[in-house]
């Protein structure tokens, strides 16, 4: 190992340490202190005995450090497992803190049903999954879209971009192979436009919904290893590893980076929270827009890590796997949660201003797969995708601080940006015709190798 690899990885442990130091002190320690009495069965010190900055700033640096192990491990295992299931596991990983905080509103509904609170927590369960669903596109995928460009002229080279002619027209091309996410989120898509009708998520929705993942899991691991790509950096040292100890060092990068965003994200987010309040911002709007915004930013980090090692494709792959994640398990699995804290099954319950959130995060979902159904995104639709996305949320924030004047309320300004995003994703999806058929032709042959491989190898699942 040169120094460099070895300082780049101590920097990414050390981050992490003083965040370890608070959370074991508030919640490992007293549980030991049952068996070692000389440990105390009381907190030596908790997140609020410190000033909200010092949080911030302490769990913001462990996600930090955490997002490069997360990466590093995803990297690695792609020596010895397909990579598009490598990406999955980052993606699953980056995104558990967002699962948490939206489970626990999910749960609170449940075990608070018939009052005020358990309504506004069933609100701000679907509020929040939205909120998230719509970062990740909206300031996700255009932002690292046009991240990768400006990479590109200023650190050199990236197979990934091509310049076009035109306003604006340089495009970043992604791999084909990308074609099973981009269809099995399409299909996710479609159904959550199904969802609203019901005034609520039941269990049909988490059957068709998990359904969907499980079923893109299931023949992402059928595919084939990719052919080694050369890594270079904390990956190529920890690829050289014989196989055993570079399985169980990816096995502890991942459960470790793990551990780290899942305990630091929600003290992070919530620190967030509280600034935004102080400063006049409203709670709702902090929970719906501020706390996915820094539970999301370990998959951000880890994106951005990739890009900046002109891995365009690798990173764009993290980001529609977070969203296909986010769009199937985590709307799926809140009526689970809601039923545990329910303490039976339920249906989880949302108004009509969520309903209206529901279609919007559909709409915009449908529209940005229409721009990568030819399997390139230029910085013009990049800038689309951010413009529209943040021009809803400010109208939004105007509307409910009443600094505006508004001919129309929050709710119909969200059907009016749904039908927006419609409007646009019918004209691409026509225009692109032909690159539709050839997405849907392509994704039918990889279902088709992944079964018949399947059929082949009866057992090689077990």
């Amino acid at each position: 190992m040169n120094r460099r690899t070895f300082g780049v990885m101590a920097f990414a442990f050390a981050v992490t340490i003083p965040w370890i130091a608070i959370w074991t002190a508030a919640n490992v320690l007293p549980m030991l202190g049952e068996f070692l009495p000389v440990l105390g069965t009381e907190p030596l010190v908790t997140p609020e005995d410190f000033s909200t900055g010092t949080v911030v700033a302490v769990s913001g640096l462990s996600v930090l450090g955490a997002s490069f192990l997360l990466a590093w491990g995803a990297e690695t295992a792609e020596k010895d497992v397909p990579r598009a299931f490598a990406i999955a596991v980052l993606a699953i990983l980056a995104v558990a803190p967002e699962y948490a905080v939206d489970a626990l509103y999910a749960f609170n509904a449940g075990a608070f049903v018939g009052t005020d609170r358990g309504v506004e927590a069933g609100n701000l369960a679907v509020a929040n999954m939205t909120g998230a669903n719509r970062i990740l596109i909206g300031i996700g995928w255009s932002g690292i879209a046009v991240f990768s460009i400006v990479r590109y002229y200023v650190g050199g080279p990236d197979p990934a971009i091509e310049e076009r002619d035109g306003f604006l027209a340089n495009v970043v091309t992604l791999d084909r192979d990308l074609s099973l996410e981009i269809v099995f989120l399409f299909a996710a898509t479609v159904w959550a436009f199904m969802v609203p009708l019901n005034d609520a998520i039941d269990v049909l929705d988490m059957l068709i919904l998990v359904g969907i993942y499980v079923a893109y899991i299931l023949i992402v691991l059928r595919g084939p290893i990719d052919p080694e790509e050369e890594h270079v950096g904390v990956p190529a040292y920890l690829q050289q590893f014989p196989r055993p100890k570079r399985v169980a060092t990816v096995l502890f990068l991942f459960a470790y980076s793990g551990l780290m965003i899942f305990t630091a994200v929600e003290p992070f987010a919530h620190g967030l929270e509280d600034v935004g309040k102080n400063i006049g911002v409203p709670a709702f709007f902090m929970i719906q827009w501020v706390a996915p915004l820094a539970s999301e930013s370990p998959e951000l980090i880890v994106v951005v890590y990739l890009v900046n090692k002109a891995r365009t494709t690798a990173g764009f792959n993290a980001l529609i796997s977070s969203k296909l994640n986010q769009w199937t398990l985590l709307i799926g699995t809140l009526v689970v949660v809601y039923s545990i804290g329910l303490g039976r099954y339920g249906a989880l319950p949302f108004d009509a201003t969520q309903s209206a959130e529901i279609w919007l995060t559909a709409a915009q979902s449908m529209f940005a797969l229409s721009i990568l159904v030819n399997f390139e995104i230029s910085i013009r639709e990049a800038a689309v995708l951010l413009v529209l996305f943040c021009s809803q949320v400010l109208l939004e924030f105007m509307i409910i601080r009443d600094l505006i004047v508004s001919p129309v309320t929050k709710y119909e300004s969200l059907l009016i940006f749904t039908g927006i995003y419609i409007v646009l994703a019918v004209v691409l999806f026509a225009v692109r015709r032909r690159a539709l058929r050839s997405l849907l032709d392509r994704t039918a042959g990889v279902i088709r190798a992944a079964v018949s491989t399947a059929d082949e190898h009866p057992g090689s699942a077990d």
